[in-house]
């Protein structure tokens, strides 16, 4: 893939409280790439999402969006053109699909262009067609998660941020929600970084990984190349890792 870079992380540092959570990380999504950031359990995958989004503060480092320096938070970032699906996906439960939907276009002035959006994101997602007066809550596991994708989709993103989308939910429900994610980038074109355990799915779709470890990244590269290096093995115990 041709180097466009979109999104750029130069020497990242976060503290929460004493820890570091995020100790020195370079790294960098192309336009057109799908990313995805694999580790153990507290090694700043999901400390990476939430810095470029805003929601984690950095102590130092530089953030860079088409090569210019900025310093994010939310409302910003949605309008620049990067959505994120929290890891608990973020749904209104009380609300109904059509809700959930309409606020993910909350940036969006025009009534007009929601009901644009709306009609463009069902396209992607016609199993909701028949579902837009029924209460999220009521949804399965599978299905809230396709919600949330979906309504992170409803500002029209350049970059999709995803933490754990296989989080919780059946193995069968797993390959449709990747198969899904494949989707939007094939033809929406959309820029995709994910964090994610299951590797025998995410592999097939991913262009490239970064490899966590306590706050910093120790390995990177083509991720059908690490799968099978045996770089994975030697760096965490597949006990940590879903390699299946």
């Amino acid at each position: 893939m041709e180097d466009n870079i979109l999104l750029e992380l130069k020497d990242i540092h976060v503290h929460h409280g004493g820890d570091t959570a995020l100790n020195g990380i370079s790294m960098y999504l192309n336009e057109g790439e799908v990313v995805v950031l694999i580790g153990t359990n507290g090694a700043g995958k999901s400390t990476t999402l939430k810095t470029i989004f805003g929601i984690s503060s950095m102590k130092s480092g530089k953030i860079l969006w088409h090569g210019k320096n900025i310093i994010p938070n939310p409302k910003e970032m949605v309008e620049r053109g990067i959505s994120y699906v929290p890891q608990d996906r973020g749904i209104l439960k009380t609300l109904t699909v059509k809700e959930n939907l309409e606020i993910g276009g909350y940036t969006v002035q025009s009534s007009s262009e929601v009901k644009r959006r709306i009609d463009e994101v069902l396209k992607m997602f016609p199993e909701f067609k028949e579902k837009m007066e029924k209460k999220s809550g009521q949804l399965s596991g599978g299905q809230q998660q396709m919600l949330a994708i979906a309504r992170g989709l409803m500002t029209d993103p350049k970059v999709l941020l995803l933490d754990e989308p296989s989080l919780g939910i059946a193995p069968k429900v797993v390959k449709e929600v990747f198969k899904k994610i494949k989707e939007i980038n094939d033809h929406e074109k959309t820029s995709i970084m994910i964090v994610e355990h299951n590797l025998k799915s995410i592999s097939k779709i991913a262009h490239r990984a970064y490899v966590f470890d306590k706050g910093k990244i120790v390995a990177e590269g083509n991720t059908q190349k690490l799968m099978t290096s045996g770089i994975l093995e030697k760096v965490f115990s597949t006990k940590k890792l879903a390699f299946s």
